[in-house]
């Protein structure tokens, strides 16, 4: 008789922690023993597609039995609209499995150990790898971080900071002194190159990695005594001593207790620089304790697993709601109230001619667009009221000092951004005076971003790092009416006094009085006659209204005459030559006269016209 495998007792912990350069899962039983280890790819929320991280998921569940609880923890998981993303991909590799998901900085603090305890401490991790950043919390729950901005930006105290310092000091003191260092000897023997011309073209190709590789020449050079190498060091740790206590400052009171965890391979692996900066960390807050990471930091991810599992077993028991675990996948909190749910919005329903759109002729096809587009124009007319009163919102707006920001997703975001980057050519405006937002920032202008337009606290936090205030208009533009990160603007504008405008194509939106804005415009121009596809007619309609947005608060501010662009910027040959023609019209003189006052007057349509005295059409 053949006897099956032993099967581990229950219940099982599955921890994943991805970062950036390594994925690790861990598998463990109720009293933390480790059953099963597993180390795969990077995983950085950021730079994974949902196939990408389907895929990542379907790997480690073939690697290990199914768990009775999930955690995970992402590089670049910052909002809870990639945690719910997170937890929505796991649904799907493990359906009905509590799941909690949260960051890898997170899950790297839930693996240390506790030092000291009471309701005032703070713990603050301080990581130190090719990449560096700090990250604490309270006894309250509040967080902190400092740094994590990437090498370019930030990485203060970081491998990638010391051997880039190195490589800039060899070849200024080569530059200034004609001398050819021993730290220089020593990073080019160790990357096999001849002379110091060709770190130039190494340097070109070299990634991030590759030179935060040099920081272990940097720290033999300083145990032999190099004076340079022995100066980064301790500008590192410097710098990582002046974050890490940024943040605990963040957390705690001066006086409060604060425990520092030591993580990363720069402080694991060079005990003499951690001691170093905790020398630096003590001198600051003497009460600090102050310990390395003594395991793994995907064990915090188990221990998120634990957590999980245990809240959904009190819950349960008191017949309360559950945790949003991995087979509940949840969306941002809806941000307005729709009147009916059986009412769909009609850019998202069947158009019935459109129903053999697959069987038409290419001939047939144009009609049929055609025939639709031309119902748009009645369809907007039908909102001209509101929109006249948008224009003059708009206008108010500019004369008080105001811009106006428009703010959608996708197709929407990128009409208002076309709108906003035509306004300083066409009528000489700043380009802070009309500006868009699009959610996923600028790569979403030419590709789709993961998840952006589910964030709505992304659009709030636009809308604040732009300092939004009450002499501004947010306009939002959204299809459907729906898109949480135009509402997220919205409601951030409304609190900061601005006014607001949503441009929708779903006139059955019943909003809040607490959630509406100044002024709702929603034109229904019916089905799309591809399901969905708002780049169509909705993509049109935006088009058109948005000129009107403008063009007629343009007008209202004396940037236009008869029909000629008064002040538009002749920034190249043919809008030179416009300006002339412009001016020729306005005061009935020859082309040459035209040219001259435009010379003298630095292009500026307006100050050429006032020098001219003759034949006037409107005032100038």
């Amino acid at each position: 008789m053949t006897r099956s495998p032993k099967q581990p007792a229950r219940p099982l912990f599955l921890g994943i922690e991805g970062g950036g350069t390594h994925t690790v899962a861990l598998l463990a039983d109720a009293q933390s023993h480790l059953l099963q280890r597993l180390e795969i790819g990077p995983a950085n929320l950021k730079l994974l597609g949902d196939a990408q991280l389907l895929a990542l998921f379907k790997s480690v569940a073939a690697a290990f039995p199914r768990p009775d609880a999930l955690g995970i923890g992402l590089a670049g998981a910052r909002t809870e609209a990639d945690w719910t993303r997170i937890r929505t991909l796991a649904a799907k590799v493990w359906p009905g499995v509590p799941c909690d998901s949260t960051n890898d900085l997170e899950t790297a603090l839930l693996a240390a150990e506790k030092k000291i305890g009471g309701t005032k401490t703070a713990r603050v991790l301080i990581l130190s790898g090719t990449g560096s950043c700090c990250y604490g919390r309270n006894a309250a729950g509040k967080t902190a971080k400092i740094g994590g901005w990437g090498h370019i930006l930030g990485d203060a105290g970081s491998g990638y900071a010391i051997g880039l310092s190195a490589l800039k000091a060899v070849v200024a003191n080569l530059d200034q002194e004609g001398k050819w260092s021993k730290l220089g000897e020593r990073l080019l023997r160790g990357l096999q190159l001849n002379e110091p011309n060709e770190l130039i073209a190494w340097a070109q190709a070299a990634d991030k990695s590759q030179i935060a590789s040099l920081a272990v020449e940097v720290f033999k050079a300083s145990k032999d005594g190099d004076q340079t190498a022995s100066e980064i060091l301790a500008t590192a740790q410097t710098c990582l001593a002046g974050d890490a206590l940024a943040c605990a400052l963040q957390l705690a009171r001066p006086a409060d207790p604060v425990e520092f965890i030591l993580a990363g391979g720069i402080l694991l692996k060079q005990p003499g620089f951690a001691r170093g900066l905790a020398t630096r960390l003590r001198k600051a807050r003497p009460g600090a304790v102050i310990f390395p990471l003594q395991r793994e930091s995907a064990w915090g991810a188990v221990t998120l697993a634990k957590n999980v599992l245990n809240f959904w077993q009190v819950l349960n028991k008191s017949a309360k709601p559950a945790l949003k675990f991995a087979n509940q996948p949840v969306e941002a909190p809806p941000q307005i109230p729709i009147s009916s749910p059986g009412k769909l919005s009609p850019t998202e329903q069947r158009h019935p001619l459109s129903l053999h759109l697959d069987k038409l002729s290419i001939a047939e096809g144009i009609a049929l667009m055609l025939s639709e587009d031309a119902k748009i124009p009645s369809a907007i007319l039908a909102e001209r009221k509101k929109i006249a009163r948008a224009v003059g919102l708009i206008t108010q707006t500019f004369k008080r000092g105001g811009r106006l920001i428009y703010v959608g997703a996708g197709t929407s975001g990128r009409l208002g951004v076309l709108d906003a980057s035509e306004c300083p050519p066409t009528f000489r405006t700043s380009p802070e005076m009309v500006q868009g937002i699009i959610a996923g920032g600028q790569a979403a202008l030419w590709r789709s971003v993961e998840g952006a337009e589910d964030d709505p606290a992304a659009g709030a936090r636009a809308i604040a790092f732009r300092a939004v205030n009450r002499r501004d208009i947010v306009a939002g533009i959204a299809a459907s009416g729906r898109t949480p990160f135009v509402w997220g603007a919205l409601g951030e504008a409304k609190k900061r006094g601005a006014k607001t405008i949503l441009l929708a194509f779903n006139p059955h939106l019943k909003i809040s009085r607490a959630a509406r804005p100044t002024l709702l415009i929603t034109p229904n121009l019916g089905p799309e006659l591809l399901t969905g596809s708002t780049r169509l007619k909705a993509g049109t309609a935006t088009k058109l209204i948005l000129n009107m947005f403008t063009t007629l608060a343009m007008v209202r501010l004396g940037k236009v005459v008869s029909n000629l662009m008064v002040d538009l910027n002749p920034s190249n040959v043919k809008l030179r030559d416009r300006a002339v023609r412009i001016v020729q019209e306005l005061r009935g003189v020859d082309c040459a006269t035209a040219q001259d006052a435009l010379e003298k007057s630095g292009w500026v349509i307006q100050r050429a016209g006032a020098k001219l005295s003759a034949k006037k059409i409107g005032p100038l």
